[in-house]
């Protein structure tokens, strides 16, 4: 499938800041079947843009702005052509991958509530059908909800609460995933699901490995493996190394940020 993905993002300061410097993940990624046809990126103020590629081979794209300012607007499109799923080589994974991958974080804690989910799930010798039997055991305990957590919740918070947005169930696979011993990563980008209240803006989902199969990429939150609908950008620990936008500045102001994102077949 071919997706042309339009994201808008709005800074709006009330007070001048000054200083700032941008950091975006929004181009996506090559590879896996993926191949991103086109992508430009436009800021107003004007700014000169430079590009480098993370730990985890994301692109990153990153500006200053030194004179004052109230409002920055950010513009990213794409052109995407997807595949029916996931097609990544990689059959072993190196070992400061599979610490990364298997490793407790802030949003996907070992918590002892997400041990109990996840252990009932384990399927000796199989990660893919572990890694299956914690997305049903997810769904079961996680209702989709906008507004109902933010972009500082954890998984555990997430459980406690039995609601949450694509962000929470990602997490909360992750972590299930990862006490069990099946390698698990973020994976951050868009879906082309029209009418679905969860497809409003960045989705978020799971990739999981086995060894001498690799990696299989799982949505939760749509019940379902990744398909042409999935767009993906970046892929990480969790949440906080894929962030589409981020950035400090100098200045006493408070910011308020607006999204929009537009995703459609060409």
């Amino acid at each position: 499938m071919r997706l042309r993905v339009e994201h808008t993002t709005v800074y709006a300061y009330d007070a001048p800041v000054a200083e700032g410097y941008t950091e975006l993940r929004l181009r996506p990624r090559e590879g896996g079947g993926q191949r991103c046809l086109s992508f430009s990126l436009l800021t107003d103020p004007s700014a000169q843009v430079h590009t480098y590629k993370d730990r985890y081979g994301n692109e990153v794209q990153h500006f200053e702005l030194l004179a004052s300012l109230e409002k920055l607007t950010v513009s990213a499109r794409s052109e995407v052509e997807t595949a029916s799923g996931l097609k990544d080589p990689e059959r072993d994974l190196g070992l400061l991958d599979r610490f990364d991958f298997l490793s407790p974080t802030a949003y996907a804690p070992f918590a002892d509530e997400i041990r109990a989910l996840a252990e009932p799930c384990r399927v000796t010798g199989d990660a893919f059908a572990t890694a299956t039997r914690v997305l049903w055991t997810v769904r079961r305990h996680l209702r989709y909800e906008s507004g109902t957590t933010d972009v500082t919740t954890n998984a555990s918070e997430a459980l406690h609460r039995s609601v949450g947005v694509c962000q929470d169930f990602a997490h909360l696979m992750i972590a299930a995933c990862r006490v069990v011993d099946v390698p698990a990563r973020y994976v951050s980008g868009y879906i082309h699901a029209p009418g679905s209240a969860s497809a409003a803006a960045s989705h978020a989902w799971v990739d999981v490995f086995a060894d001498r199969q690799g990696w299989l990429s799982l949505d939760p939150t749509h019940d379902r493996a990744q398909g042409e609908e999935h767009v993906r950008v970046a892929v990480g620990r969790d949440y906080a190394d894929v962030p589409p936008t981020r950035g400090v500045f100098k200045g006493d102001a408070r910011e308020a940020l607006a999204v929009a994102v537009r995703i459609d077949a060409v």
